[in-house]
Order: C-alpha cells, then sequence, then structure tokens
C-alpha cells in the first residue's frame, strides 16, 4: 500500500485534510500531514515533511502532495537530498485537496504510486460548475 503525505502551510489545513482523507478511506491508508513552518506559524518545514515521508512509506511508495511555491521547493530539495531512507516518492501536480482526496480514494482500492498519482492529477479537471 502506498502512503500519502500532504504539505501545507498551514498545519491546520494539513491536519484537516489528513483527517478527512482518512475518514474516506476508513483508515486504511496512511495519511499524514506536514503542514506549518518549524516554530508553528505559516510556512514550510523540511524536517517535518521527511519525518511524515519516513512514517507513511509502507512498502509502495509515497504520494506527496502540497499547497504552494515554497512547499514544493520543500519537497524537490528533499527530493534532490535523497535523505528519505530509500522511500520511493512522488510529487504530485495536483490541487491540494481535491487531489489528496482522490489519491486516498484510488490508494484505498489498492491503486499503486503510480495510478494515485495519476487520479490526485486528473482532479484539475473537476468543475464545481
Amino acid at each position: 500500500m502506498i502512503g500519502i503525505v500532504l504539505v501545507s502551510h498551514s498545519g491546520l489545513l494539513a491536519e484537516g485534510l489528513a483527517d478527512m482523507a482518512r475518514q474516506i478511506t476508513g483508515g486504511d491508508v496512511p495519511v499524514l500531514a506536514a503542514g506549518g513552518g518549524p516554530d508553528g506559524t505559516l510556512g514550510t518545514d523540511p524536517d517535518r515533511i521527511a519525518a511524515a515521508v519516513r512514517e507513511a512509506e509502507a512498502g509502495d511508495g509515497v504520494l506527496v502532495l502540497v499547497d504552494l511555491g515554497s512547499a514544493v521547493l520543500s519537497v524537490r530539495a528533499l527530493l534532490a537530498d535523497g535523505d528519505l531512507d530509500g522511500a520511493r516518492v512522488a510529487l504530485a501536480d495536483a490541487p491540494l485537496v481535491e487531489g489528496a482526496i482522490a489519491a486516498a480514494a484510488a490508494a484505498s482500492i489498492g491503486a499503486d504510486l503510480d495510478a494515485a498519482a495519476a487520479a490526485a492529477q486528473e482532479a484539475w479537471d473537476v468543475r464545481k460548475t
């Protein structure tokens, strides 16, 4: 099974979305929040992100979804450093909320890392009007 890590500048946003995704999947998919800066303010924390990736790794890789620009940079830097204990990690090019729910739902029915990433990315096409 894959794991999912949600990276947001807001710790509350990441925690709330992770809780929503876990409820939708019945808790069968490891979904971890990695939100907020090191001191609890808005921002990102590479150490928190790396710890979440390591914890979410359940053997089949970890899908990471992010909210804004510097979150992307933080994740890309971690991937470039390769300091994630050998975890296979994919950064989804997807909207955070819709993508997280789509990826979690796909993972809950057995989707592999590539299929869950594709489900997240397809969320760009979901229209509300």
